[in-house]
């Protein structure tokens, strides 16, 4: 009985070493990348990234939480715009802050996650004309801290995301396809919470 026990846990120990053997391994940083081309000018895709009010008609995150708390801070929209959300397990909690406005260009976001993991991150959308149309190429890049590489040697993080990333980009090709030209007028006014 004693040696089958004592089996066990080298067994375990093994395991685990291995496990943190192979965190170790795992690279500092990583990028994930998706795009999707859309049959819209980068003008008419542009206002519904910039304006995070337009988020909640084509992020993948919106709807997972029927009770996600969100509030609005700064410009209603480009650079200085925060948004903030609050949820449950599936979303958690964290803020987005544009940093960089490139009209028709270019929306970089410094995203961070507050709960259930600290961690931040930096993601960019790019529009760039392709033909009649729009490539919009949606990246995020960060640091893996040792928690995050202990973590995908159990998940792929690129694939997990970058389902999302798709599903996205699909919600807003339909979107910014089906609209007529955007209006890129702002209210003076903030919107400081939306239940």
């Amino acid at each position: 009985m004693k040696k089958a026990l004592l089996a066990i846990l080298l067994l375990i120990v093994a395991v685990v070493l291995c496990v943190l053997v192979l965190a170790a391994s795992k690279p500092d940083t990583y990028t994930i990348e998706r795009s999707a081309t859309i049959a819209a000018a980068p003008e008419q895709v542009f206002p519904f990234v910039n304006d995070f009010h337009q988020w909640t008609q084509w992020s993948p995150w919106e709807h997972l939480d029927p009770n996600l708390k969100r509030s609005y801070d700064g410009p209603a929209s480009g650079q200085g715009a925060i948004y903030s959300w609050t949820g449950n397990d599936k979303v958690g909690e964290g803020k987005m802050t544009i940093t960089e406005s490139m009209p028709a260009s270019k929306v970089g976001i410094q995203l961070e996650f507050i709960k259930p993991f600290a961690s931040t991150n930096q993601t960019t959308f790019d529009f760039v004309p392709s033909g009649a149309g729009t490539q919009v190429v949606w990246k995020m890049s960060g640091n893996n801290n040792y928690m995050s590489k202990v973590m995908t040697v159990f998940m792929n993080m690129d694939q997990m995301v970058g389902k999302d990333f798709e599903s996205g980009l699909s919600n807003l090709k339909t979107l910014a396809e089906g609209a007529a030209p955007a209006d890129t007028t702002q209210p003076d006014t903030l919107t400081t919470s939306v239940p």
